[in-house]
């Protein structure tokens, strides 16, 4: 079976309902990641998703923060979440699809605006929360898994729009850059939208600041798809649905998906 995964950090799913829906519709994944749904489960947008064959839902939710759900038009089971940094914070969830494959749903912390973890305590958040996966990918190295979200990270000099302009800008500092490369080696992950677009500058949130986000095309690669390498093996085409940061009240995000024969 070919399974298209999508993840897409929709700033608000309450907010952006429609663009939800709107994306189910025309795109038709079978797994779509949101992160930063921001409310809780309570609130949580369920009937126009089974109304579109979208019955499954896995999720953690959070009052106006973060808050990341699987939802799915194939059977899944919770298979769990972990609280990084002991701070309450719904930043992860993990679901089972029937074949056993476990997709694991990510919400890296931001960082704040200062690159320095003594002045700046969310940037010291941020490198904990990824010194933490590292540290569970190297006990527990992953199989049969796809780890997909908002990593808050552009590791790439062509995941930005000025590699040198952004040395020095959260996301792109090469201590952030190194940490996730560490953590990505720890788990044997495989990148899979640079695998099939291997070359070239790739995009997936561009500012709200920005007046004309796409003249000006400041983008970042902040939102990524990695695979085990049994199912990397197994991938079909990958892509970034940039057209999405057009539609009307957007999140400043757009999915990026990639195919697998799971």
């Amino acid at each position: 079976m070919t399974l298209k995964i999508c993840t897409w950090n929709i700033n608000s799913v309450r907010l952006r309902e429609p663009s939800v829906l709107r994306f189910l519709r025309e795109e038709a994944p079978d797994v779509l990641c949101l992160q930063e749904i921001k409310t809780p489960l309570e609130h949580f947008p369920r009937e126009g998703l089974r109304a579109l064959g979208y019955e499954h839902v896995v999720a953690r939710g959070q009052k106006s923060y973060n808050g990341v759900a699987i939802i799915s038009r194939v059977e899944i089971e919770d298979a769990g979440q972990r609280d990084f940094c002991a701070k309450g914070d719904a930043r992860h969830v993990a679901a089972r699809l029937a074949s056993g494959t476990v997709i694991h749903n990510l919400y890296i912390p931001a960082g704040g605006d200062i690159p320095d973890p003594v002045a700046n305590p969310k940037f010291r958040h941020k490198l904990d929360f990824l010194e933490e996966l590292r540290a569970w990918f190297g006990a527990e190295r992953p199989h049969a898994s796809i780890l997909v979200g908002d990593l808050n990270i552009a590791p790439r000099p062509d995941d930005v729009w000025n590699h040198k302009q952004l040395l020095r800008i959260v996301s792109h500092t090469p201590v952030e850059t190194e940490a996730m490369e560490a953590m990505r080696a720890a788990g044997g992950w495989v990148d899979i939208t640079r695998a099939h677009i291997p070359d070239g500058r790739l995009y997936s949130w561009w500012s709200y600041r920005s007046p004309d986000w796409n003249a000006a095309d400041k983008g970042r690669r902040l939102d990524h798809v990695w695979a085990t390498p049994d199912l990397a093996m197994r991938s079909g085409g990958s892509g970034i649905a940039r057209h999405v940061r057009g539609w009307e009240q957007p999140s400043d995000h757009v999915p990026v998906f990639a195919e697998f024969e799971i």
